[in-house]
């Protein structure tokens, strides 16, 4: 832009006017002129212009109905116009009509019109400027898009294969003696596999738009146990819906919230309780629905209480079990998304209860 001159069209039916802009402003930019409406579109056509300035009393058509006509086909144009009236109706009426950035009185000052073209410059230097940004942005959101996609697969896929074979070695009699570093392998593996897991949700809940469809909470928690209830097959999991109502909400966001809390219930229970057990409730009303997740888990230190939500925070317990650090902070996000709360009550060997109220977007 610095080695561009920059191109003003002037429009005026006085040919006097026209004489002395271009003789005023002809070293500082390049300078065309048209006296009628009609030469100026001439012009358009042939040369993309930076700056249109525009006198608004012109037979046939008026300022303000000539810049209107060149706001779709020359978006990136900024637009100046000259009136007479004092009206300020006149310059409402061209910002909403013509896009107008700045406009000037008759009879006007040079310096003051000089200061006020040298504005619009500015402007359209930094439209394009902002312009040519947004387009470098779009270009590394579709790569990051890319990668991510490419990066789960590609990290998950030979997991998967992995475990397999884990899974399959703990079959064969003759590794019994391998059993615990197979257990050790596999462990390992679902972390990981989890972690990924949360990188996705994190990554898709930051850039997804809230989609709203009407939620059945019976079959969506039911849905979320099915695949995460693997984790720990010895875990209760109790489950209780009130749902007289529509309810309306961003499913994908509630099976993230659902899918972290549930799989954190089952993961971190607590060994020395003879059953382990988790109860989710959910009642849905005309205007929230309030979701209950408790377990009698090996529960958060008091002094982590409010700290769990922040990201890559982790936890120490009493069993000294540790998570990603990513989980309960996507849940939080994802509440935020959809204009919910949360919050938490837990005792250490106890277990732990996370209430949360979402509104019914029915409405």
């Amino acid at each position: 832009m610095e080695e561009q001159r920059i191109r003003v069209l002037y429009v005026d039916d006085e040919e006097n006017n026209l004489l002395a802009f271009r003789a005023y402003f002809r070293k500082k930019y390049e300078v065309y002129t048209a006296i009628s409406a009609s030469e100026a579109f001439r012009l358009l056509e042939s040369i993309e212009m930076h700056v249109i300035v525009s006198d608004q009393r012109m037979p046939i058509t008026s300022g303000v109905e000539f810049l209107e006509t060149t706001v779709a086909k020359y978006p990136d144009t900024i637009r100046l116009l000259i009136t007479g009236q004092s009206d300020i109706e006149t310059v409402i009426e061209a910002i909403n009509r013509g896009q107008v950035s700045k406009y000037l009185q008759k009879p006007w000052d040079w310096e003051k019109f000089s200061l006020i073209l040298e504005n619009c410059t500015d402007l359209y230097k930094a439209k394009i400027t902002l312009k040519e940004k947004n387009a470098q942005l779009q270009k590394t959101n579709d790569e990051l898009n890319r990668f991510v996609y490419s990066a789960s697969h590609d990290l998950r896929s030979p997991l998967m294969s992995v475990l397999g074979m884990v899974q399959l070695a703990k079959t064969d009699e003759a590794m019994d003696v391998a059993q615990e570093y197979f257990e050790i392998i596999e462990s390992n593996i679902l972390k990981l596999d989890m972690y990924i897991k949360n990188i996705i949700d994190y990554y898709r809940n930051s850039r997804s738009m809230e989609i709203l469809d009407n939620i059945d909470f019976n079959y969506l928690a039911n849905d979320v146990i099915a695949t995460v209830k693997d984790q720990n097959q010895e875990v209760q999991i109790e489950i209780e819906t009130e749902q007289d109502e529509e309810f309306v909400g961003d499913i994908f966001r509630l099976r993230i919230i659902l899918s972290n809390l549930i799989s954190n219930a089952i993961k971190y229970q607590n060994p020395q309780a003879s059953i382990h057990k988790v109860s989710v409730s959910i009642k849905s009303g005309p205007k929230f629905a309030t979701i209950s997740i408790a377990d009698n888990g090996i529960g958060i230190l008091n002094e982590h209480i409010e700290n769990v939500f922040k990201m890559f925070f982790r936890t120490y317990n009493a069993t000294n079990t540790q998570g990603t650090g990513i989980g309960l902070y996507i849940v939080k996000e994802a509440l935020e998304k959809i204009g919910g709360n949360i919050s938490v009550v837990s005792t250490p060997l106890e277990g732990t209860s996370f209430k949360i109220v979402i509104p019914n977007k029915k409405s």
